[in-house]
């Protein structure tokens, strides 16, 4: 948290070993941030997703764009894992002097804008194969946020959880806990750690 711009993010421990992680980095005037959500689950989805991670931090530090960023994490999971194996990704950066949000989508769920506390729209946008399936040069999607702004990146094992033979939990309710939480609780940390709890109690405390 600085005074231009505040992240939060919480991963909560599950029964069986999955692939989901998120990083971020604040350079100057612009926050990176990743989400990748490996194929799978055990050891190896969390392997993946180690070097997914681990590509997104060497790319980022070479200091080059998002469409570059994500080729170089697609021929890393193509070259250690083969053509049967990819890891949803999502890329952003933010200037946070002008608050210009660029992205790539790779098959990951549309993040959530949140405007004066209430979920105003998806930041929908072309999306591109997931990284190791050698998709073509993705398009960036941009959007100009405003001050007070927040934007909510989930991975897609929080909506298409569900019990055996029922409904899955869906963006719908996400989005009624996401406004629900944004009008009573303050701060990002703060929400982020309310909003899972109050999901992980809405699935009957299973993740």
């Amino acid at each position: 948290s600085v005074p231009q711009v505040a992240v939060a993010g919480i991963l909560e421990p599950a029964y069986s070993v999955a692939g989901d992680s998120f990083d971020y980095a604040l350079n100057e005037d612009t926050l990176h941030v990743a989400m990748v959500d490996a194929m799978g689950h055990g050891l190896d989805a969390a392997t993946m997703a180690t070097v997914a991670v681990g590509a997104y931090r060497h790319a980022r530090r070479a200091d080059i764009g998002l469409s570059e960023i994500y080729a170089f994490m697609d021929r890393a999971i193509a070259e250690q894992f083969g053509p049967d194996h990819f890891v949803t990704a999502q890329m952003m950066r933010l200037n946070i002097a002008t608050g210009h949000l660029q992205w790539v989508n790779a098959g990951h769920p549309a993040p959530l804008l949140i405007r004066n506390h209430q979920v105003v729209r998806q930041l929908t946008g072309p999306t591109t194969l997931p990284v190791g399936f050698g998709g073509e040069e993705p398009r960036i999607s941009e959007q100009m946020l405003q001050h007070g702004d927040r934007v909510l990146c989930f991975t897609d094992g929080l909506i298409e959880e569900h019990e055996a033979g029922e409904e899955q939990f869906g963006e719908e309710q996400l989005i009624h806990w996401v406004n629900r939480i944004e009008h009573t609780t303050k701060g990002v940390r703060a929400v982020v750690r309310s909003l899972s709890h109050a999901l992980k109690q809405q699935r009957g405390g299973r993740t």
